[in-house]
Formats: structure tokens, C-alpha cells, sequence
């Protein structure tokens, strides 16, 4: 399904770390028992050491989970919030219209380039009405 990120699939969108969340317990050689929220309750608490990302402090990379909109199945929606720049790119026999999009849960660093075609299409509310000469 297009346009639905969910925890660990890889993605130009997709959140990379969410938390932090405190570690309970050693389990194993290479595993930790995370603290999670309630709104992660189908979530397993147990993860590999190479899902975790060690807390530095770097607010910009970790995604907050309250205003995310998390699902039962684990998955949120991608909504772009407005569009930041457009550009034409000429090829030899056309042109193709892209825009760069800030995305919802995105700083400006997360805007990403898609076709202008296609962004028309899904959000045309982000499209300024141009009137029509008649």
C-alpha cells in the first residue's frame, strides 16, 4: 500500500529510530528488553542490538511518537504538509515536472522530490487553482 510506512521497512520515509525508550534488562549476548509505551503494546519488547540506536541527545533523528497517529497494525500515514519548490528536468525529447514536498513528521532536511503529475493527482488541495482562459 502506497503512502503507509511501518517500523522497520526500509524507505526514502520511512522513520528511522523512534524513542527513546529505556533499557530494562540484558537478554542473551546481543539483546535488550526495551521499556515501551502502551501504544507500542503489540510490539515485542525484545530487541537485537543492532536495532538500537544509543541516545546521544540528537532530538533531530528521533520522531515523537504522541502525534504520529500509530495504527494497530503499526503503520501511519505519510502526508505532505506543503510544497517547498518545483523544477522542470528537460530530457531530449520531453520535460518532467517534479515538486519537492515537506512531508508531515518531517523536518526540511526529510522533503523529498516526486512528480508533479503524481502529487497533483493524490493532494490536489496543495495546488494553487489557476483559472482558465475561456
Amino acid at each position: 500500500m502506497k503512502g503507509v510506512m511501518r517500523f522497520g521497512k526500509k524507505g526514502k520515509l520511512s522513520s528511522r529510530y523512534v524513542g527513546p525508550y529505556q533499557i530494562l534488562k540484558h537478554v542473551g549476548k546481543v539483546a535488550y528488553e526495551l521499556d515501551l509505551p502502551n501504544e507500542l503494546a503489540l510490539v515485542h519488547l525484545v530487541f537485537h542490538v543492532s536495532m538500537i540506536k544509543k541516545c546521544i541527545g540528537d532530538t533531530t533523528s528521533v520522531i515523537p511518537l504522541e502525534g504520529l497517529g500509530v495504527d494497530k497494525s503499526l503503520s501511519y500515514e505519510e502526508v505532505p504538509v506543503e510544497i517547498l519548490n518545483r523544477q522542470v528536468k528537460r530530457l531530449r525529447n520531453k520535460e518532467i515536472a517534479s515538486v519537492k514536498g515537506l512531508w508531515k513528521n518531517h523536518l526540511v532536511q526529510g522533503s523529498t522530490w516526486e512528480a508533479e503529475a503524481d502529487m497533483k493527482s493524490r493532494y490536489p488541495h496543495l495546488f494553487p487553482s489557476t483559472p482558465t482562459l475561456d
